[in-house]
């Protein structure tokens, strides 16, 4: 593959993630309406199946500062920030796996691998990241704040990379050809 037509379905990957998240976004808990689902994690991931963690990780921080300052310009440098978490350690946990074991059944384990980082690394970006935010400043106050919220935070996180991990695992090798000669 020529390095012009790689950057070019980088590209493709990158703005498809950000039209999903302009199109297709939704409240899963209407309790905590600010946590929307959105499939723009599935280019991402598709991208870090197919070329790599790298990649996949440029593509997460580009489709992040594009979403942040225009889709999504209401949660300011937050969402950008906690998109970048989100995603980052989605799709390097994923696609690191990936990497080295290219089956089918590793897919499915690279995407818990990916869902299960995910959640993980939301916890504590969530307690350590969303007080400052919420209130201006850490504090018992804020943490417990967010801690009430946990639950949530978990769950959401858990079914937005799972339902993305899945939708992934099923189109990933049909439209994989669309760019990459086997």
């Amino acid at each position: 593959m020529t390095n012009t037509r790689k950057l070019t379905t980088i590209a493709i990957l990158t703005a498809l993630s950000v039209c999903f998240v302009a199109l297709i976004h939704f409240p899963i808990f209407p309790a905590v309406a600010f946590l929307e689902y959105d499939p723009a994690d599935i280019p991402i991931l598709i991208c870090g199946f197919a070329f790599g963690p790298v990649a996949g990780l440029a593509v997460t921080l580009i489709a992040s500062f594009i979403q942040g300052f225009t889709v999504s310009a209401q949660s300011g440098i937050y969402g950008i920030i906690m998109h970048i978490i989100a995603t980052g350690a989605y799709v390097l946990a994923s696609s690191l796996f990936y990497k080295k074991h290219k089956t089918k059944k590793h897919a499915a384990v690279a995407i818990v691998i990916g869902t299960v980082t995910m959640v993980v690394c939301m916890f504590f970006a969530n307690l350590i990241i969303t007080p400052y935010f919420m209130m201006g400043a850490v504090n018992s106050g804020t943490v417990s704040a967010v801690l009430s919220l946990m639950p949530f935070i978990l769950l959401f996180n858990l079914i937005k990379a799972g339902v993305n991990g899945l939708i992934t695992f099923f189109i990933y090798k049909r439209v994989k050809h669309l760019f990459l000669k086997d």
